[in-house]
């Protein structure tokens, strides 16, 4: 028997199908295309290497991580990305289009305005909130040493430690 449903009920019904279970071994290889997101947020990714990462096609993966975890692949590196530029415009010395380009934004505007939609303030906005409450600020020369940060993109790690030589000392 088919029952008529409202459009308020349409859209329930609709949004209690996303969040139907999904079987261990698929969810072991969405867990993995979101590690890979949490890893890899400032590099430009796009659903069809999620989906490589997971094993799927592009549209089961796609369907597959909304049901999991209530929203899009695409959705969550976006989230991914504003609550890691939250965490730079909290304690680091960087402007804002330094922030921009550092968490993989490729357009201040579309940071801006997607920053705007998701945390309720402007990036600049949200900074002099958290400046005001005296928070540690760190120089953004720190980050960039310590290799928090790459500002030439080439994906290289620094080494801190210091070069082999002989010692001076007493013995």
């Amino acid at each position: 028997m088919v029952f008529a449903r409202s459009g308020s009920e349409q859209a329930y019904a609709r949004d209690m199908s996303v969040r139907r279970p999904v079987p261990l071994q698929l969810l072991a290889q969405l867990r993995r295309a979101r590690d890979h997101v949490d890893r890899h947020y400032r590099d430009p990714l796009d659903l069809d290497e999620l989906a490589r990462v997971a094993g799927v096609s592009k549209y089961h993966f796609a369907r597959s991580f909304e049901a999991t975890y209530g929203e899009t692949p695409i959705r969550y590196l976006t989230r991914r990305r504003i609550e890691r530029a939250q965490d730079l415009l909290r304690a680091a010395n960087l402007t804002i289009t330094e922030i921009c380009m550092t968490v993989g934004f490729s357009s201040l505007g579309s940071f801006s305005s997607r920053f705007t939609q998701l945390v309720g303030e402007t990036p600049t906005a949200y900074r002099d909130r958290w400046a005001a409450t005296g928070g540690p600020h760190v120089p953004g020369c720190w980050l960039f040493m310590r290799g928090v940060l790459d500002p030439g993109g080439t994906g290289r790690s620094r080494n801190l430690k210091e070069a082999p030589g002989r010692r001076s000392g007493l013995r």
